[in-house]
């Protein structure tokens, strides 16, 4: 099944039933009087956050969702049925947008949140309901007002702890499976991660943090050149992030203005995004000759570069070390 982080859809809600006509009809009881019942309500539409779910793929063939009329109300004050709510199951950390008039429905981040896109009709009043002193035996009824409908926008930000940055093949689908249990697709060319990839990392038995790999950044990202924005937006929700830098890129670039490739692109996409806390490592550090690379671009740069090897498993203790204490600084609820 493919990864789908992106969903339009139309949504109705149901339209009420109608109110029913009626008058008793019984043996003995010349004039009965009006009966007739209220008519149910519609369905309403919820899009719901379930556990469990990772992505919007379920939704891409289902354009149109419409939730179930009401019933019409009957005789002997007979209430129509009310009808049952339609649920969208959609995975936590989907935002909710109205596609035409751009705001934000509801940002669903935990399991169980919920919000109604679509509210079912009012079902319609019976000609029982009309009745007065002066008005005994009333014909009028109400029809069931119809239910709300809207397009709207399914967006996933991907919810983890640690988002891994850097241009493609710097290592981070291969960092990503030797630090936790995750199998993304590894090969050597460019852009071989095509969707984000979640991973737990357990540090020992009371601590733990989940990392995202982020599709490798182009230049151009933060004006949508490739994927821009289908990437950056999933770095929003992380905590924390992993800037990998390949010593020896295959295109002949230099790390140094690699690194501040990405950063400038986190910048124009978002200040809130680019002033995240960041830890550098510099990535296939076995190869001869990368430390040097590393001391030369840490004076350059003026950061603090870990060298790490997912080869050999050099440096890994030590980054996640890091990543810790830098979760530390940045409490949950900070996270947009």
């Amino acid at each position: 099944m493919a990864f789908v982080d992106r969903v339009t859809l139309f949504v109705r809600g149901g339209k009420g039933g109608a109110g029913c006509c009626s008058f008793r009809r019984e043996k003995y009881v010349p004039k009965g009087g009006p009966d007739g019942g209220d008519g149910g309500d519609g369905g309403s539409v919820i899009v719901r956050a379930r556990a469990g779910a990772d992505n919007l793929a379920g939704l891409v063939h289902q354009k149109h969702c419409r939730a179930a009329n009401g019933g019409a109300g009957g005789s002997a004050n007979c209430t129509g049925r009310t009808a049952e709510d339609l649920v969208i199951d959609v995975p936590p950390g989907t935002i909710v947008r109205d596609r035409d008039r751009g705001h934000v429905l509801r940002d669903l981040t935990d399991a169980g949140h919920e919000v109604t896109v679509a509210k079912g009709g009012r079902g319609g009043r019976g000609n029982k309901s009309f009745t007065t002193a002066t008005n005994q035996a009333p014909r009028q009824v109400e029809a069931g007002t119809v239910g709300e409908e809207r397009w709207i926008v399914l967006e996933l930000k991907v919810i983890a702890d640690v988002g891994l940055i850097g241009l493609p093949n710097a290592g981070k689908s291969t960092l990503l499976s030797r630090l936790s249990r995750a199998t993304p697709e590894i090969a050597d060319y460019p852009f071989t991660t095509k969707y984000p990839n979640l991973g737990l990392v357990n540090v020992d038995g009371e601590r733990a943090f989940v990392l995202a790999d982020i599709p490798g950044l182009i230049e151009g990202a933060h004006a949508g050149v490739g994927l821009g924005h289908e990437f950056l937006r999933h770095v929003e929700r992380t905590r924390v992030l992993v800037h990998l830098v390949e010593p020896f890129p295959s295109d002949g670039s230099k790390p140094t203005d690699n690194y501040r490739s990405i950063r400038r692109e986190l910048e124009l996409y978002s200040s809130d995004l680019a002033a995240k806390p960041e830890v550098v490592a510099l990535s296939k550090s076995e190869l001869t000759e990368s430390e040097q690379v590393r001391v030369e671009m840490a004076a350059d740069l003026g950061i603090e570069m870990i060298p790490i090897s997912a080869v050999t498993g050099r440096g890994l203790a030590g980054l996640v070390n890091r990543v810790i204490a830098k979760l530390r600084t940045v409490p949950q609820e900070a996270t947009p």
